[in-house]
């Protein structure tokens, strides 16, 4: 019999594109050996994962991917991020309870994308009719 638990995976810049294409949600802990709270944090993370094989968990050492937390804008950590269809839909510093955590899950994985990309593009035009106006 085959181990199907799910577990968190390392995430660096060299597998970061090939996670990120996945079609399943993404939730990726930023966190650093020295972190008290990331340590913390972690037990909460791994457990998440365990609860919910439908999702990617995915951690990023801030201390060997500074590229990756550079590119992030990390300033705090934990910070956790969620995304979906390569849109970040949830962005959190510090670490979070159990039960919040999985709401917060639950949540992301209901998200109405095609609502979401809608209001997305209605903001964006939204800001492009302002800057013409501005000019």
């Amino acid at each position: 019999m085959s181990d199907t638990t799910n577990t968190p995976i390392e995430l660096t810049k060299d597998n970061f594109d090939a996670v990120l294409s996945g079609d399943k949600p993404l939730f990726i802990d930023f966190w650093a050996a020295w972190c008290g709270p990331c340590r913390a944090f972690a037990p909460v993370f791994e457990e998440a994962a365990a609860r919910h094989p439908d999702v990617v968990f995915a951690k990023v050492d801030t201390e060997a991917e500074r590229e990756l937390a550079g590119y992030f804008q990390i300033r705090s950590i934990p910070t956790i991020i969620a995304i979906r269809e390569r849109v970040g839909v949830f962005q959190q510093a510090g670490a979070l309870p159990p039960a919040v955590f999985d709401d917060i899950i639950q949540k992301v994985v209901e998200l109405d994308m095609d609502e979401l990309r809608t209001k997305i593009a209605e903001a964006e035009a939204s800001d492009g009719d302002e800057a013409e106006a501005e000019a």
